[in-house]
């Protein structure tokens, strides 16, 4: 289930829509916008964080306030490829590139509302650790199994 980094050398590109297994759409809003007219690049970093956490909360995985487990992100990247702006609406296309005992490694393609190809594609891994002592939990749970599920095992 482990995709392959490209090359240190080797800068991907945009993906098509089928390289995703879930879309979640989101909202742009007029502060995401920056000086030059396009959406600053720490908010794509906020729409990734924003579409993961929004599937797994849908999917009874994430309970912000009294689950004992979260996720804690540990390492990120975004590539860019075509620019984003306020009005524009987002489609975040979403896959699990790898699972391990604790941690999830999240590729998140975002989309024009329509687009074949994605305009910015990253990652992030989440660390699950207990909320009180924030160490790695020994095993995911079952809620988040279930969710991640649907989201593995897609050709990229």
């Amino acid at each position: 289930m482990t995709n392959a980094a490209p090359a240190p050398d080797e800068r991907p590109g945009p993906e098509p829509r089928s390289a995703f297994a879930r879309f979640i759409p989101l909202s742009t809003r007029w502060m995401d916008n920056d000086l030059y007219g396009h959406l600053n690049n720490v908010v794509y970093y906020s729409l990734f964080d924003t579409a993961v956490n929004q599937y797994l909360i849908e999917q009874g995985a994430l309970d912000l306030h009294g689950g004992e487990v979260i996720g804690l992100v540990v390492e990120t990247r975004c590539n860019y490829f075509e620019s984003l702006a306020f009005p524009q609406r987002v489609e975040a296309g979403l896959r699990v590139a790898h699972r391990g005992r604790s941690s999830v490694r999240y590729e998140i393609g975002l989309f024009a509302e329509g687009a074949p190809t994605c305009a910015a594609r990253g990652h992030f891994v989440h660390v699950y650790v207990d909320r009180e002592t924030r160490r790695p939990v020994p095993a995911l749970p079952a809620a988040y199994l279930n969710a991640l599920q649907a989201l593995e095992g897609l050709p990229k």
